[in-house]
């Protein structure tokens, strides 16, 4: 892995080359925000559920729809979007990082970070899943999640936020990866309170086993807004030149799949609370872009009649779901601050990692 890392790297490295004569980039801090499992129906029914409360993501300066079937199905997985969103390249079901040859590409992190720019990825799944893996690793199949955890240590990201202590400790080869985080001079967490007082430096919180508990199980409705907001500080303060961070909203996903509304509603609007905290951030530093959408919509929800007439709210409507699996449908992309007018129309979710690598000076125009 250290040999493709290394490969990656000077490519990515002569990539930034080229682009360092070209003037200096408008975009110097891009949040990425995905919501797993995030259609236009989840949005929708959130915002009638609170009585069509504006949602936070309805700030946004621009809004366009992205289309999300992977190189070998009209209907992806997390990986094989996740990838796509990361590096701007289609690839098959299951594959991290990779093409469909199985080869190596680079993604948007990593130009960054080649660059200059401070990277870092938060979560409330493991940091191992799909769609945060996509941004460090690149495996054959997701599920290698101890192979990915390996990478992350390889890979001298700033930050990362999530669960997945397990495929750092306690793995089945024996090593503990926490111990050489820690010699690579990252302070190493196991509860959010202990980065109270970090505000700069590498960090790797790893806050759950594998999953992190849902809203319903009890994780604090505070944990996805305040690791964005720590995320935030931290990258701010490890680089002048910028960051480059993705954040996922991990669980709406597991709403679709259960067929949970609740769920759905809740993952929901602790997503949107995140989503406000990156916005409000771009509002008090210029140069700031938020681009906020989904991997893949999950669950085939509809939102339904359930009466004659609309006058009660909570029993006006119902929630249908078509599958406990994903679904086509392309996904709504809102799009805030500096650069944001690039993200207006209709597009392919690759074309959305294309459009942060040129508004980052990561690539030629």
């Amino acid at each position: 892995m250290k040999k493709i890392a290394k490969s990656l790297l000077l490519g990515a490295t002569a990539l930034v080359a080229v682009s360092c004569c070209q003037k200096e980039p408008e975009v110097k801090n891009i949040i990425f925000m995905i919501g797993d499992g995030m259609g236009l129906a989840q949005t929708s029914a959130t915002a009638l559920i609170n009585d069509w409360e504006p949602l936070n993501m309805e700030r946004a300066d621009y809004i366009g729809l992205q289309k999300t079937y992977s190189a070998n199905n009209r209907v992806t997985d997390s990986a094989a979007s996740g990838t796509a969103l990361a590096t701007g390249h289609k690839t098959y079901n299951s594959a991290i990082g990779v093409d469909v040859d199985k080869n190596p590409v680079a993604n948007t992190r990593e130009l960054a970070q080649a660059a200059g720019y401070a990277t870092g990825v938060v979560a409330t799944y493991s940091v191992t899943n799909a769609t945060p893996a996509a941004f460090v690793a690149h495996v054959e199949s997701r599920y290698l999640e101890d192979k990915i955890a390996e990478q992350f240590v390889e890979a001298d990201i700033d930050l990362f936020i999530g669960g997945g202590t397990r495929f750092f400790k306690e793995r089945r080869d024996g090593k503990d990866l926490t111990e050489d985080l820690k010699a690579e001079g990252y302070t190493v967490a196991y509860d959010m309170a202990e980065l109270e007082g970090v505000t700069e430096g590498k960090v790797a919180a790893l806050l759950a086993p594998n999953a992190m508990p849902t809203i319903g199980q009890g994780r604090s409705k505070d944990y996805l807004p305040g690791a964005t907001a720590k995320a935030l500080e931290v990258l701010s303060n490890n680089s002048k030149k910028g960051f480059f961070v993705m954040i996922e909203g991990s669980q709406i996903d597991g709403g679709g799949h259960d067929n949970n509304m609740v769920k759905i509603y809740e993952e929901t609007v602790d997503f949107d609370n995140a989503v406000k905290v990156a916005f409000d951030f771009a509002d008090e530093h210029p140069g700031t872009l938020v681009v906020v959408t989904a991997d893949h919509e999950t669950g085939g929800l509809s939102i339904v009649s359930g009466k004659s007439d609309f006058t009660l709210p909570e029993q006006g409507v119902k929630y249908e779901f078509g599958t406990t699996g994903h679904s086509a449908i392309m996904l709504p992309v809102y799009a805030y601050g500096t650069g944001a007018e690039e993200f207006a129309g209709v597009m392919e979710n690759t074309d959305i990692a294309k459009k942060m690598q040129k508004l980052l000076g990561l690539i030629e125009e």
